[in-house]
């Protein structure tokens, strides 16, 4: 991709079934650009810290994980670990590396957890020897991090993406009604 940047709007990711499951290769088509991705692990891990605090387990305890490369026109631009709390999702296609149909977020609403409320925190940090080398880094150029946590009505977290993203390939939009209150 090269210096240009892609305009990234969450709200995509987040209903079942957008895009016919696939909110990445919809939002890369509408830029000119292929969107595709690689899962690389999933099945049961345990909790790093950062996992953990977010979904409320302890650190260590087993979860469910998907670890993924985020391709556009065939360079690697993001790197994206979801995570779900192993009551959630051990078992299903969640924990298995086979593209789910419709998607995750509409095979979690089948599943009876709905997204209700979601948090990103955004930061930059250099990556690790191993970021930098899958997004083509220099390990002294920094990336962008987005942490985002998804909640059911009652807040219980469903939930967790960690997206590493090469900065110069990314825009980060956000849209909202001014004067909304939580």
């Amino acid at each position: 991709m090269g210096d240009a940047e892609r305009a990234s709007t969450s709200a995509r990711y987040l209903a079942a079934g957008g895009a016919g499951g696939d909110a990445w290769a919809a939002e890369a088509r509408a830029e000119g650009r292929r969107g595709t991705q690689r899962i690389v692990q999933a099945g049961e891990v345990p909790a790093p810290e950062l996992v953990a605090v977010r979904l409320g387990v302890e650190p260590g305890q087993a979860v469910i994980a998907r670890r993924r490369i985020m391709y556009a026109d065939d360079e690697p631009c993001e790197l994206t670990d979801t995570y779900y709390p192993a009551s959630i999702a051990r078992g299903t296609a969640l924990a298995g590396t086979a593209k789910i149909r419709g998607g995750a977020v509409r095979l979690l609403a089948e599943l009876g957890h709905v997204g209700a409320w979601v948090e990103e925190d955004v930061t930059a940090r250099l990556p690790t020897p191993d970021e930098a080398t899958t997004l083509a880094l220099s390990g002294s150029e920094p990336l962008l991090q987005l942490v985002r946590l998804t909640e059911d009505a009652e807040g219980r977290p469903i939930q967790l993406d960690v997206m590493a993203m090469a900065p110069r390939r990314q825009r980060l939009r956000y849209r909202f009604r001014a004067g909304d209150r939580p």
